[in-house]
């Protein structure tokens, strides 16, 4: 991400971040190896953000974006009537656009403490 956005327009997660209480970390492995992460973050009671979703590149496009499905879940039974997210508006995150369209997100104005930014998308739906 570093490589893809301007400084102050990345918005992940340092590990002392994930390891906030509001935070939910989830991991999914294959042979011992480590493909695919995820985060979910408590923003306000009802309210929910992915946060942190990569997936290996050795990986892509093998399904492991479906931890999308569990955050979802998750978000769903902690009574989060919405979940959010921020993405960047560079080509290279056009497949994160397409995969979150296709889990029902839309996009919405800047949610929590974002701001409008050119290289900022910010998606919602609605649980």
């Amino acid at each position: 991400m570093l490589s893809l956005s301007p400084p102050e327009s990345v918005h992940a997660l340092d590990l002392t971040a994930l390891e906030m209480p509001n935070i939910t970390f989830i991991s999914v492995w294959i042979d011992n190896r480590l493909v695919g992460v995820g985060a979910l973050k408590e923003l306000e009671n009802g309210h929910g953000e992915i946060k942190s979703m990569r997936t290996s590149k050795a990986f892509l496009r093998q399904g492991i974006a479906s931890i999308l499905n569990f955050i979802i879940e998750q978000a769903t039974m902690r009574s989060y009537h919405r979940l959010s997210l921020e993405t960047g508006t560079m080509e290279a995150f056009k497949p994160a656009h397409k995969l979150y369209v296709s889990f029902g997100f839309t996009e919405c104005p800047p949610f929590g403490n974002y701001k409008v930014d050119p290289n900022s998308l910010s998606m919602t739906k609605v649980l």
